[in-house]
C-alpha cells in the first residue's frame, strides 16, 4: 500500500478542507500563540491526545545547557501554543546546572495509567551517558523525575523510544562503544528488560526514531558528524530482533536530510511526517525543525522534495504542497515614521523595508493585499535579522493583531522566514502592518507572500 497519495490527487480536496492554506514551513520561525517567542521544543516527538497534539522537546532559548523541557499543544500541526515545562531546572542534580537533558520522548503505560518520559542525561562533557526516566498523570503536566543510569550498564548518549502494537516499550539508544541497540522496556516502562537487538560497532549512528508500517519496522538515525548535518539513513525489519536490512538514505544523496536530523516520524492518518532539526551550534537558540512528508511503500522510505511550504490535513494525514502566492515588496510599501528602503543584496530586488520599531517607532503598512483564501491562511515573510537574539512585532492584519517573532539570520543581507497565520478577507482590501515591540527594532522586511487562494 503506498501511504502518500500523489499530488495530483489533492488538489480538489484541498479546495474544500479547513486546512488548504495554513501551512507548515520548514525552517523559519514558528512563533508560539501565546509567547511571542520561537517555540523551543528541539529533539522533541509529537503525541495526539484526544484530538491536540502535543510536541515536547528540549528548551535551547539560552544555549546548550539544560534549561527545561517544554510541552506545546496544537489542533492542526501548524499553530502551536505553550502549555508547560515538564521539567525544570533544579539547584543541583542531573537536572541542575550545566547539565544536558537531551531528546525527551514519552509513551502512554495503560496499566499505571501514567506518562514515562525518558531523556538523554549527561555532563556538560557527554562523558556520563546515561539515560532518566519521569513520570505523570497527564500528558503536559509536570513530571516527577526518578532516577537516571546506564541501560544494562551500557553508555547511553541519543535515544528514542518506540511502543508496539501489543503495547511492549522499547528503548532505542546509541552505545558509542558498541553500536546502537535496541532495549526491551519492562512492564511499566520504568526500567529496561531486557536487549533486543545489538547493530553492531559498525553501525555508528545515532538519533534513532522507529515507525511501524504493516508489520515492517523502520528505524532511522543519523551518522556521527556532531551538530553537523549528514545523509540521514534507514532499516527494515520484521521482528525487531532481526535480521535487519543494509542501511540506506531517505533523502536524496549530499542534501544532507536537507541540512537536518532526525528526531521523530509521526504517523496522521495513513500518512507520515518526517520530523527533524537544524541545530545552529554556535547559537541554539535559533535552531528550526525541518518537517516535511515522508512516503513509506512497502520496505522503502522516500522523502524526495524539500518543500519551501505544505499543507496536512491533521485528520487524515492528506497533504500537497503549498498554494500559489501573491508577493508584496517591503520597500514598495507605505514606511513612516523613520522606516526606509535599505539596501539588501540577498533580497528581491537587493532592497528591503528596514528601520521598522526602534526609538521613532518607524511603522511598515502593506495595503491592498489580495487573496481569495476564505478560511485561516498562512502569510510567509522573507527578513533579515543580522542579531544573534530573536526580534519581534505587533502585526496587525484587518485590525487584529498579534506578535511575532524573527529568528537571527545567516547575516543582514540573506533572507529568513517567518511565519504568520491570519485570517484574511476575500479580495483586495487586507492590510498588513508591523510596528515594534517596546521601543524594539523589527527584522527587515524583504517581502510578505501571501496565498492566493
Amino acid at each position: 500500500m503506498r501511504y502518500l497519495t500523489s499530488l495530483s490527487l489533492l488538489a480538489a480536496s484541498f479546495a474544500t478542507t479547513a486546512y488548504g492554506t495554513l501551512q507548515i514551513i520548514p525552517g523559519s520561525t514558528w512563533t508560539a500563540t501565546n509567547t511571542g517567542k520561537h517555540v523551543q521544543a528541539h529533539g522533541g516527538s509529537i503525541t495526539k491526545v484526544n484530538g491536540l497534539y502535543y510536541l515536547i522537546g528540549e528548551n535551547k532559548e539560552n544555549g546548550s545547557a539544560f534549561q527545561s523541557i517544554n510541552c506545546y499543544s496544537s489542533p492542526n500541526l501548524v499553530e502551536w501554543t505553550f502549555v508547560n515545562s515538564l521539567l525544570t531546572l533544579q539547584g543541583s542534580g542531573d537536572l541542575g546546572p550545566s547539565r544536558v537533558v537531551e531528546r525527551p520522548k514519552v509513551i502512554y503505560n495503560s496499566n499505571s495509567g501514567q506518562w514515562v518520559m525518558w531523556m538523554h542525561i549527561d555532563s556538560s562533557n557527554y562523558g556520563e551517558a546515561k539515560v532518566g526516566v519521569a513520570t505523570s498523570s497527564s500528558i503536559c503536566g509536570s513530571y516527577n523525575y526518578i532516577r537516571s543510569f546506564r541501560p544494562l550498564g551500557f553508555e547511553s548518549r541519543d535515544m528514542g523510544l518506540f511502543k508496539d502494537t501489543d503495547g511492549t516499550g522499547y528503548l532505542l539508544t546509541e552505545d558509542r562503544a558498541n553500536g546502537l541497540r535496541i532495549d526491551k522496556l519492562t512492564s511499566d516502562y520504568l526500567d529496561v528488560a531486557s536487549a533486543t537487538y545489538l547493530f553492531g560497532k559498525n553501525a555508528d549512528w545515532e538519533a534513532p526514531a522507529m515507525v511501524k508500517v504493516n508489520g515492517v519496522y523502520f528505524i532511522f538515525g543519523s551518522r556521527l558528524t556532531g551538530w553537523d548535518t549528514n545523509d540521514n539513513i534507514y532499516s527494515t525489519a520484521t521482528n525487531l530482533a532481526g535480521p535487519w536490512s543494509s542501511w540506506q538514505t531517505f533523502a536524496p544523496a549530499g542534501t544532507r536530510t536537507y541540512d537536518s536530523q532526525t528526531t521523530f516520524i509521526l504517523q496522521v492518518g495513513n500518512s507520515f511526517m518526517y520530523m527533524g532539526d537544524r541545530w545552529f551550534s554556535s547559537n541554539l537558540m535559533r535552531s528550526s525543525y525541518i518537517w516535511l512528508p515522508l512516503t513509506i511503500s512497502g520496505t522503502t522510505a522516500s522523502m524526495n522534495t524539500n518543500y519551501v511550504n505544505w499543507v496536512i490535513d491533521p485528520n487524515t494525514g492528506t497533504w500537497g504542497p503549498g498554494p500559489s502566492e501573491n508577493s508584496y515588496e517591503g520597500e514598495s510599501a507605505t514606511l513612516s515614521n523613520g522606516a526606509k528602503s535599505v539596501s539588501c543584496t540577498g533580497c528581491s530586488g537587493t532592497k528591503a523595508a528596514g528601520y521598522i520599531g526602534g526609538s521613532s517607532n518607524g511603522i511598515i503598512k502593506f495595503n491592498s493585499v489580495s487573496s481569495n483564501a476564505s478560511t485561516k491562511t498562512t502569510i510567509r515573510i522573507k527578513h533579515e535579522n543580522g542579531d544573534s537574539s530573536q526580534r519581534f512585532a505587533d502585526v496587525t492584519v484587518n485590525g487584529q493583531t498579534q506578535r511575532i517573532a524573527f529568528l537571527p539570520t545567516t547575516d543582514g543581507n540573506t533572507p529568513g522566514s517567518s511565519t504568520l497565520h491570519v485570517n484574511l478577507n476575500s479580495g483586495s482590501s487586507n492590510t498588513v502592518q508591523f510596528v515594534g515591540v517596546s521601543g524594539g527594532w523589527v527584522s527587515d522586511i524583504d517581502r510578505i507572500m501571501v496565498p492566493v487562494s
